[in-house]
């Protein structure tokens, strides 16, 4: 398997190399030049498989450059660290009892070490991009930069933190986490990472990172210094194929807890921000997961929901910080992986719609391409009240008790099914522990957090759910503080310079 640009023509490269440049110079994210296709036989024999095995069989058709002993490999020093031998359970919730064939069913994504679906993928890419080092004889040092909202940064800390010739760098927007999400990332340790604040959102992050890869001069500087830069952002192909293999085991799960039966179709609902992780999901459909919708749910900031709607995407449009922080963004990346895509490869169109966003900040697709995105999609905003109530409403209905964003994601669901009558069965992506964002989890079942400080609030849960609380986070409250660092937008490359020659 071959990856290629999806801005220009270039020359196919291998999977290892994709994976150790994390972005293509001209700009665009490495797509693979076809998608490959399985059969309902080969999902069924994936019931009787452990996560790692599943995981294994998938990345085999994506990354044909690793052996199936490396890839094994990976899959097991990745997954070791999860606190379920299940690794991604599916918890099944009945909406309406009185309605047996509707099921929901929760994949909890974030038993990993920092607690959310970052996870997932982001304890396997580390391994990945080791063995690509000596696969391509690599001997420079490998700078993996990652603009954060709140999670990937914790997740890639977690998975990069002394891995023999890499360092990593995350930028996170000041005040635009969670105390949690940030007291995760400032107390890491390891001597090969850095954690900077910056002044601005998750998007001027995002746009930081973006420039610093794209910059000519900056690159010199950093081989004369023997460091080259890669991403674990989701814009990363390493990132994004690790999340693929989830909706596969999700829909086994399903078939093992007798809500299907192996070719039944069902829904996927996805909270999204970066696109990323619903990308995935489009990703395995294209394979032959039977799948009729992929549901996009988006909190305040309604991009998504206004592209899917009009075919218009603008993100010149007010900003809001929201109880749902992985999900404010309003430069969804990998959004341009799925116009390539459906563009049948029509790169110099995607190309075009990347320039206009750049330079107008907004693009508009046509019809013929609108509709194709239609029959496949269908997007839904959540407002704040709504995540609220429905954490509530889960929790008195189920005594389940889900995250702000996973909310999001059965709150577009419901409005979905409301809309279209479409009762079959739904995978849901929980992406994170209730734990990471106690306040609004507290407030949403009825209690005060007022003098309540962000660590203690782990307890109150935990006193009131009875929810374990998960150890790294339990863990915090001793946890030393050692990245203080903060920066305007502007300074970035410099911190970048200064980092990578240390």
């Amino acid at each position: 398997m071959k990856y290629i640009s999806t801005r220009s023509k270039i020359e196919p490269i291998n999977s290892a190399e994709a994976i150790l440049r994390g972005l293509a110079e001209d700009g665009g994210l490495f797509v693979p030049e076809k998608i490959p296709k399985v059969t309902l036989e080969e999902i069924g024999e994936l019931i009787g498989k452990k996560y790692e095995q599943r995981a294994e069989w998938l990345l085999e058709k994506f990354l044909t450059d690793y052996t199936a002993d490396e890839l094994g490999e990976c899959a097991e020093l990745a997954y070791n660290w999860f606190d379920i031998p299940s690794r991604v359970p599916v918890a099944i919730l009945i909406q309406d009892p009185k309605n047996p064939i509707a099921p929901v069913g929760e994949m909890e994504l974030w038993h990993g070490p920092t607690s959310a679906f970052k996870d997932v993928a982001l304890q396997m890419l580390p391994h990945l991009m080791r063995m690509a080092l000596k696969k391509v004889g690599e001997t420079k040092e490998i700078l993996i930069l990652v603009a954060t909202s709140g999670d990937t940064g914790k997740a890639a800390l977690a998975g990069f933190a002394d891995v023999p010739q890499t360092k990593v760098m995350v930028f996170y927007p000041d005040g635009g986490v969670s105390k949690i999400q940030r007291l995760q990332m400032v107390t890491q340790v390891g001597d090969n990472v850095n954690v900077t604040a910056v002044r601005g959102n998750f998007d001027d992050c995002q746009n930081g990172v973006k420039k610093i890869f794209g910059d000519e001069k900056i690159r010199d500087e950093l081989d004369k210094v023997g460091v080259k830069l890669s991403s674990a952002n989701s814009i990363n192909w390493g990132r994004l194929v690790p999340q693929i293999v989830y909706y596969f085991a999700g829909y086994v799960e399903l078939i093992k807890s007798k809500q299907i039966k192996l070719g039944d179709k069902i829904n996927v609902s996805v909270p999204t921000g970066n696109f990323g992780n619903i990308l995935a999901a489009y990703y395995a459909m294209r394979m032959g997961l039977p799948v009729k919708k992929l549901i996009c749910a988006s909190n305040k900031n309604d991009v998504l929901t206004e592209f899917f709607r009009t075919g218009v995407y603008n993100r010149n449009r007010k900003f809001f910080k929201t109880i749902t922080p992985s999900m404010d963004i309003l430069i969804s990346s990998n959004l341009e992986r799925l116009l390539y895509h459906e563009t049948n490869g029509d790169f110099k169109q995607v190309a075009r719609y990347m320039s206009e966003l750049s330079t107008l900040g907004k693009y508009k697709i046509d019809r013929k391409l609108k509709d194709k995105l239609d029959k496949i999609f269908h997007a839904e905003v959540v407002t704040e009240e709504e995540t609220l109530d429905f954490i509530r409403r889960i929790r008195d209905s189920f005594g389940y008790v889900m995250d702000t964003h996973s909310a999001v994601a059965v709150a577009a669901l419901n409005k979905y099914r409301g809309k279209t009558k479409d009762l079959i069965p739904v995978l849901s992506a929980s992406t994170a522990s209730p734990y990471k964002f106690t306040n609004a989890v507290l407030q949403a079942i009825g209690e005060s957090t007022d003098g309540v400080d962000d660590l203690k609030q782990l307890d109150l849960l935990n006193r009131l759910t009875n929810v374990k609380i998960p150890k790294n986070l339990a863990a915090l409250s001793t946890a030393k503080i050692l990245h203080e660092d903060v920066c305007d937008k502007d300074e970035m490359p410099e911190r970048v310079l200064k980092f990578a020659a240390k």
